[in-house]
């Protein structure tokens, strides 16, 4: 694949040297990274505004801390998300809302990466195949705390590894291993109780009591 550099663009790294004292380059930074900021602002408040603004007030802190920031081996993209995280935290706080994060499984990478709640002889395809298996899933991983469900978001939507994801969440990488681990066996053994208690597809109690978390 050809990188940036070979195509005569600046790879990320010298961009961010560059624009710390020019404009024109965090504007190019803005451009690689705008979308991916949006589309996580909007996957927390189900509002267009909202995640405008929250975007927006992501690339002026971005600006103002620019000076400031030091490579600590993670992607300029998991310092981006940590402020956009750290402005979520806030946003929740003022408007007194309550934390939620909208995961559509019907999008081919978490389609894809499902394989991760599969028995080890199925097939990740024969998993996902049913509208109703995926609306279990959206069930099962609605009522994870908001830190799972954010790690789920940036595993699974943003294919993070688990460096960035702890840069991103302000935890050590060993830290986010164990909480992916945790919130991956129960969603298995959710999964799990929802096949065995309801072959046609209804979601019932019994999967949700297994995801009481300690």
């Amino acid at each position: 694949m050809t990188d940036a550099s070979e195509r005569g663009q600046p790879g990320e790294r010298d961009l961010v040297i560059q624009a710390k004292n020019d404009p024109e380059a965090f504007g190019e930074l803005y451009r690689r990274h705008v979308d991916r900021i949006y589309s996580y602002h909007y996957r927390h408040t189900s509002n267009r505004a909202d995640a405008e603004d929250l975007t927006s007030r992501t690339f002026y802190r971005a600006l103002r801390s620019l000076e400031g920031y030091r490579e600590t081996g993670a992607p300029f993209q998991a310092w981006l998300y940590r402020i956009a995280h750290n402005l979520l935290v806030n946003w929740y706080r003022d408007h007194g809302n309550h934390p939620t994060v909208s995961l559509d499984l019907d999008e081919p990478v978490i389609s894809a990466r499902a394989v991760a709640l599969k028995s080890p002889a199925m097939d990740p395809e024969t998993w996902v195949a049913t509208a109703e298996r995926r609306e279990a899933l959206r069930l099962v991983i609605a009522t994870l705390p908001e830190d799972r469900k954010t790690l789920i978001f940036l595993k699974f939507f943003e294919q993070m590894s688990n460096a960035e994801i702890a840069e991103v969440l302000g935890k050590t990488e060993g830290a986010i291993k164990a909480l992916y681990h945790r919130t991956i066996i129960h969603l298995r053994h959710a999964m799990e109780a929802w096949t065995l208690e309801d072959a046609g597809g209804a979601y019932r109690q019994g999967a949700m009591d297994v995801l009481e978390i300690q």
